[in-house]
């Protein structure tokens, strides 16, 4: 088993990985550190928790928004549908995300 020690926000740390995909771990790694650096350029002070919580977010809605124009792709270029009522189940259920985020970023600063 591969492993790759990288730095994440002036913090190292190994992960481990398959034999062969180290240099697939560290572009991966590049995407986060380039997200780290953009909220620290929005200034503020930010533990390491809640960093890693806000890169999570910024990649989750890049993701949202990837599969919205893959969708949109597989239904012929078709215009999007007018956005859907709010649906109070899903803050709930993105507040629930956030938490269990926070809580395994929180994990990770421990020694």
């Amino acid at each position: 088993m591969g492993q790759v020690t990288v730095r994440v926000n002036g913090y190292s740390h190994t992960i481990g990985c398959r034999d062969g995909e180290e240099a697939h771990v560290r572009e991966l790694i590049g995407v986060i550190e380039a997200k780290v650096q953009s909220i620290r350029q929005m200034g503020g002070q930010f533990s390491e928790s809640r960093m890693l919580l806000h890169v999570a977010l910024l990649l989750a809605d890049e993701l949202g928004d990837l599969r919205i124009d893959m969708a949109r792709m597989s239904d012929g270029g078709l215009p999007a549908a007018p956005a859907p009522a709010a649906d109070p189940r899903l803050a709930e259920r993105l507040a629930r995300i956030a938490e269990r985020i926070e809580g395994i970023a929180v994990g990770l600063e421990r020694p």
